[in-house]
């Protein structure tokens, strides 16, 4: 799964955090988890949680154990493969808006 289109105009670091989020999106993932699968380093990984969290596109929720980070609802596009992707998104990936 990925983000919708409408949230990938963000910080690049910000956009490989939801789509790690959006893989889980069921789960929830802890920070070390989401380190595990995004290429970028834990103080990237903090500042665009915060981001995140202040554009209320994740939650934050604790149990007795861990701290699992959930993407919001609306945030999770539908389920595609790199085949599937549109000559749309294609050229949107390629010029800067």
């Amino acid at each position: 799964m990925r983000a919708k289109p409408e949230y990938r105009n963000r910080d690049e670091t910000e956009v490989v955090v939801l789509d790690a989020l959006a893989d889980r999106h069921q789960e929830g993932m802890t920070v070390f988890e989401i380190r595990s699968r995004a290429d970028v380093t834990i103080d990237q990984i903090e500042d665009a949680l915060a981001a995140l969290k202040d554009d209320n596109l994740i939650v934050i929720e604790k149990d007795e154990e861990r701290t699992l980070i959930l993407p919001e609802e609306d945030v999770v596009g539908p389920e595609t493969t790199d085949g599937e992707v549109s000559l749309f998104d294609k050229i949107r990936g390629v010029l800067p808006f």
